[in-house]
């Protein structure tokens, strides 16, 4: 919807006062609307606008039109089969299509062979020319995990990138892997650790390598007692617990990369509230979640935008280890990469150590 001509402009100055007039002004039409849509999300998401995270100083607006060339970098995405259909994609699908786009030699990461192979088809189709191709990895499983990785090797002795963007929401239901570890930690902690780990030689040996580790607008607590979830399941502290983990070890990776000499680049990422499968893949059309998912679209927003800050952080030359990057407009939960604030429960370097000691010996690896 277009402004009338009379409209004072969007941006006040920084005294508050119009700048034509100088007289104190309120809010233009567009950021009431603006402001209305933040409270909508907050309450609609049922995650109060204290548990989503905000934007720190802002980033200059960054898109795939700025990717520097990704030509002769070898890359690893996880849970990149979700290609467009129904209204909704994954975002891994879309971090692997920009960086074949570059020029990158992309490694599809999933368990679904089906629909990994089809979301090669697309991005070739999309990218002639593309080296892409598609690898069987079940993170639930480490003898998966451990035969993706020989994988891996045999096909080359460096890697300069691995996303871990594979996840999964928890369903209504408590639900085990084979091993007997609770779906959600296996798949979203667990298997992104010792996929980590057992990579490593080959990213120490990767030009500027670096870990871009996917956490979420909304983090839960961790308590080291009950990881699985064993005492009390409910399927949405299960999912936000797990991202917390995931800024726990982004960081704590950072730290002993230094202190080790790893030269590995570890970086933190979050996309906002983009149109997946997430929630219909976990707790389903009829929780809470899939309703609203169902009848309130305009606060989804288009997994390839939500792309942008796992894409920033894989490839910007200006993009720091330890670094959390997210969507930069309401609040976090839309728009172009911008600087995100990472939330106090994460900033607690002592569980980060003690979290990253209890999911490496669950992993039965040792990191670096």
């Amino acid at each position: 919807m277009s402004h009338p001509p009379t409209d004072p402009p969007d941006q006040p100055s920084r005294s508050g006062r119009d700048d034509r007039t100088g007289h104190r002004r309120g809010p233009s039409r567009r950021a009431v609307l603006q402001m209305a849509a933040v409270g909508v999300a907050a309450g609609a998401l049922s995650f109060g606008a204290g548990r989503l995270t905000a934007p720190g100083a802002e980033l200059p607006d960054w898109t795939t039109a700025d990717m520097p060339s990704q030509a002769g970098r070898r890359v690893v995405v996880t849970g990149a089969n979700g290609y467009p259909r129904d209204g909704r994609s994954g975002l891994g699908y879309h971090e692997a299509l920009a960086l074949a786009v570059a020029g990158a030699d992309v490694t599809i990461a999933s368990r679904h062979a089906e629909r990994g192979e089809e979301a090669v088809r697309r991005i070739r189709a999309a990218a002639p020319g593309a080296t892409v191709r598609f690898e069987r990895l079940d993170l639930t499983d480490l003898s998966s995990v451990s035969a993706f990785v020989a994988r891996v090797e045999d096909a080359g002795d460096r890697l300069d990138l691995l996303i871990n963007n594979a996840g999964v929401q928890g369903r209504i239901e408590r639900e085990e892997t084979a091993d007997g570890l609770e779906r959600v930690f296996a798949t979203n902690a667990r298997g992104p650790f010792a996929l980590s780990a057992q990579l490593l030689p080959i990213l120490r040996n990767g030009s500027e390598p670096r870990i871009v580790w996917t956490s979420s607008s909304r983090v839960g607590s961790i308590d080291l007692d009950d990881l699985q979830k064993e005492r009390h399941y409910e399927y949405g502290a299960a999912y936000d617990d797990t991202k917390l983990g995931a800024l726990l070890m982004a960081s704590e990776c950072e730290r002993r990369s230094k202190a080790g000499g790893w030269g590995i680049t570890s970086i933190a990422v979050h996309p906002g509230v983009c149109r997946t499968n997430l929630v219909l893949d976990g707790p389903g059309a009829d929780s809470p979640e899939g309703r609203r998912f169902q009848y309130l679209p305009f606060l989804w927003q288009d997994p390839a935008i939500g792309a942008l800050p796992a894409l920033y952080a894989a490839t910007s030359p200006q993009a720091t280890g330890g670094g959390y990057y997210g969507p930069k407009q309401l609040r976090g939960l839309s728009g172009l990469p911008g600087f995100a604030v990472v939330p106090e429960q994460a900033q607690d370097r002592d569980m980060a150590s003690r979290y990253w000691d209890t999911v490496e010996q669950l992993a039965e690896v040792s990191f670096g």
